[in-house]
């Protein structure tokens, strides 16, 4: 019998702990610039758009600024919507799609909501195209008080100000085959339990909130993206990524329960997108634009209830 595969860091069946953390650390290599690629084009949005700095990263000797960016000042009895890209540092759609969004579309909803736009949440991950941040921490399952990930606690409290003013939060997301290959073995052995391989599915698909599923709000974001690329169909159980599909290219989770991003403004409407950039069907280039169509479903959706 082959003996299954084992991760190069820690000892199976047993949880990281301090060294093995910095082991896994060191192995992180920065691939590109937070700078270059995101606050660069927040300085050339700022002309148009009010940046706000909510907070600053402090890892090692390196400093990272969070900068979020907002369409005019918050007019009271507007519907208020967040985006959030880069939560997971390495997918990198999210983060280009809510700035590409900010760029080219968010004119066309002026004076009509209250936009709020955080690109990169995640910065340290995002120079090292990895899902955690410096910790070994999942940011998108720290969305809870006391939050063991500063990027969580940081977003947090940024949209504080306006808890109860928001209509919808769309989370940008993708799902790669290194999730599979890389991020899911990493975790089984960060938490000491063995690693159950899954499938990546094929195509962009939804999370809807268990606890206050929206059916029409995730059918309105299916349409526009599957106008733009393709959207995931269910495997041979009827289920993407080992949870049940309740409708083409949606699943639910647990948004609160699991400390999820899309919890955090108690919205009637959230959903987190994801993206599949490793398919031979999709180009990175429509993988911005599902991104970018999937928040404009999402405002159209709200300022028709509105």
């Amino acid at each position: 019998m082959t003996e299954p595969a084992t991760h190069p860091i820690g000892t199976p069946g047993q949880p990281w702990g301090a060294t093995e953390r910095a082991e896994w650390r060191a192995g992180q290599v920065r691939q590109r610039s937070y700078a270059d690629d995101v606050l660069a084009t927040v300085e050339r949005l700022a002309g148009r758009f009010d940046v706000i700095p909510y907070g600053e990263l402090s890892y090692g000797i390196e400093r990272f600024p969070l900068l979020a960016l907002r369409a005019g000042a918050w007019q009271a009895g507007l519907p208020g919507v967040l985006v959030t890209g880069g939560v997971h540092g390495y997918e990198t759609s999210g983060v280009h799609g809510a700035l590409r969004f900010l760029d080219q579309h968010a004119a066309t909803y002026s004076g009509r909501v209250n936009l709020l736009v955080a690109p990169c949440v995640s910065p340290w991950a995002y120079e090292r195209i990895h899902r955690w941040n410096f910790d070994a921490v999942d940011p998108n399952r720290s969305f809870r008080t006391p939050s063991p990930a500063p990027e969580s606690a940081a977003l947090m409290g940024l949209v504080a100000p306006w808890l109860g003013q928001f209509a919808a939060h769309i989370d940008l997301h993708e799902t790669t085959d290194t999730d599979e290959t890389v991020f899911r073995p990493a975790l089984a052995a960060r938490d000491g339990k063995p690693f159950e391989p899954g499938s990546i599915p094929d195509g962009f698909y939804l999370v809807d909130d268990t606890e206050n599923p929206q059916p029409e709000f995730q059918q309105a974001i299916i349409d526009a993206v599957a106008r733009v690329t393709h959207i995931a169909p269910a495997d041979e159980k009827g289920e993407i990524i080992g949870c049940p599909e309740v409708a083409r290219g949606v699943i639910r989770y647990p948004l609160k329960a699991w400390g999820l991003c899309a919890s955090l403004t108690g919205a009637r409407y959230t959903t987190t997108t994801e993206v599949y950039p490793d398919s031979p069907r999709a180009t990175p280039e429509q993988c911005i634009a599902a991104q970018v169509a999937a928040v404009g479903a999402a405002i159209g959706f709200v300022l028709e209830r509105a």
